[in-house]
């Protein structure tokens, strides 16, 4: 093989593997999205349906404290109804979340959220939030969010997790950029 050969070769493998570290960076985002979601890792929910519920709750209480924030870029205001609630484990509960739209225009958020301490995160059910969708609001709405929640039984078997005696569920509304789903 010639040095040109060899040359040509190794600068298409180098532009090869560069590619191959651009698709990896834009793909590094999802994948651990969805590694925290499959995990509970830093602090992720995870996601159930009702048929996850365990059929008889545990006589274990915890405080569940609810967290609402809003970007500053979103013209909304965003609490819950109940700063605290009480939760045996196993038990299916309801919190309600509330948001106005204060600007004069329709504007739509997201919710990220996250569960702290970050070990409860693996035990902590969401059967349904208002974070699974976008949400938007008129001009002036106002409107109830629910989240319906459990935490896992499990959790009393987790040797670091079973002394937990208070999660905090929080979440922080962000505005959609309506332009970019546009283009």
């Amino acid at each position: 093989m010639t040095a040109a050969a060899r040359n040509n070769r190794t600068g298409f493998l180098m532009a090869l593997f560069a590619l191959g570290m651009l698709g990896l960076a834009f793909a590094s985002v999802p994948l651990y999205r969805l590694f925290c979601q499959v995990t509970g890792f830093g602090g992720t929910t995870m996601r159930a349906d009702e048929s996850a519920l365990p059929s008889t709750p545990t006589g274990t209480i915890l405080n569940v404290r609810f967290d609402a924030n809003t970007s500053s870029a979103l013209p909304w205001s965003f609490q819950p109804e109940e700063r605290v609630a009480r939760a045996a484990v196993g038990a299916r509960k309801m919190a309600f979340f509330t948001a106005k739209n204060l600007s004069d225009r329709p504007v739509t958020g997201t919710a990220s959220f996250n569960v702290t301490p970050l070990k409860a995160g693996q035990y902590f059910n969401k059967i349904q939030c208002f974070c699974f969708t976008e949400q938007t609001l008129a001009p002036g709405q106002e409107v109830r969010m629910p989240v319906v929640y459990f935490v896992d039984p499990r959790i009393l078997n987790d040797e670091d997790a079973r002394r937990i005696s208070e999660i905090t569920l929080s979440y922080t509304f962000y505005p959609v950029d309506q332009a970019a789903d546009a283009g």
